[in-house]
């Protein structure tokens, strides 16, 4: 095999981060009666969570913004499109999420058979991700993906984000891989490819929603399953 350690990103690669968020926020919007609050659209509220959401991630890897400001200011923001402007609910609703967020079990098609195909081949799978440490614990063990990964490296750990080149040597040196027998498997053209690249690695660029690519990755798939004809 070229490959000995694989290297993948978990939300939105591995564990479908849209679909738990909707679930989530949905649970939300009852159980805070956010309706008769003002916000009388769910999907327009989810519409707009998810955009600021982007945004402020986009920035919090940029180091503009620190870890706080990004997990209340998204719900803030979302709350505030509505005319909604109270900072104390904005703050419990985002504790309410990041508990419950974490409790969500939907992975993506084929998740389950790819690790175990590759787990059975020999090789040794690892995660690198930008998530919160406790959060993206949780995410393992209520979707039952725990036991696949040796080691899971997170920006909190390794005191950088995807894509500097040091959460991914952190990454090498925890795990003792190098830069030859490794590969990034995830779905960000720029935390996960170009920071692959950045740090030297092959990268497989998981696009489940057929985006462009700006960033030339090693392989490209479209469906999980498609990794069995590369690796």
């Amino acid at each position: 095999m070229k490959y000995e350690h694989l290297f993948f990103d978990l939300d939105h690669t591995l564990w479908d981060f849209e679909t738990n968020a909707r679930e989530t926020l949905a649970d939300l919007y009852e159980s805070n009666e956010l309706q008769q609050k003002g916000v009388t659209d769910f999907s327009l509220f989810f519409e707009r969570y998810s955009y600021h959401n982007e945004k402020l991630w986009d920035r919090y890897t940029k180091g503009f913004i620190k870890q706080d400001e990004l997990r209340w200011k998204r719900m803030w923001l979302a709350l505030l499109d509505f005319k909604f402007a109270d900072e104390k609910v904005s703050r419990e609703m985002s504790a309410q999420f990041l508990e419950l967020l974490p409790t969500k079990k939907n992975i993506f098609p084929y998740t389950i058979e790819i690790l175990n195909y590759l787990q059975a081949k020999g090789y040794k799978l690892h995660l690198i991700t930008n998530g919160f440490e406790l959060v993206q614990q949780r995410k393992l063990e209520h979707s039952g993906l725990r036991d696949y990964f040796i080691e899971m490296i997170t920006s909190e750990a390794s005191n950088s984000l995807k894509p500097q080149k040091e959460i991914f040597e952190y990454a090498l040196t925890k795990t003792g891989a190098t830069t030859t027998n490794s590969i990034m498997i995830g779905d960000n053209l720029d935390a996960d490819i170009q920071g692959g690249i950045n740090a030297g690695l092959d990268t497989v660029f998981v696009n489940h929603i057929n985006a462009t690519a700006h960033v030339i990755p090693t392989h490209t798939v479209y469906h999980l399953k498609e990794l069995e004809e590369i690796l």
